[in-house]
């Protein structure tokens, strides 16, 4: 996802089986770093029951589950996993 210099990152659910660029059982939201204001999108209920069932969470994502949960950014659980991405300007 994203282009040169401009990064956007999916939130997901990886087995280790799987290559870290291949498949994922689970898109959880989005991240776009340059962006200002609302830059990111995490289902929070989704989030919880994967930890629940024992996934472990990179440290980005912990502090995105963090932020969502306090009411920063995104709405807190609001945003389905089906979201759209805001549209992306092209220079």
């Amino acid at each position: 996802m994203g282009t040169i210099s401009k990064p956007f990152y999916r939130i997901v659910v990886a087995d280790s089986r799987f290559a870290t660029t291949g498949r994922f059982l689970e898109n959880l939201g989005w991240y776009d770093p340059k962006q200002k204001g609302d830059n990111f999108s995490v289902n929070v209920e989704r989030v919880k029951h994967w930890i629940g069932i024992g996934a472990q969470i990179s440290p980005t994502a912990a502090s995105l589950l963090k932020k969502a949960e306090a009411g920063q950014g995104a709405p807190a659980g609001t945003k389905a996993v089906a979201d759209k991405a805001p549209e992306q300007q092209e220079a």
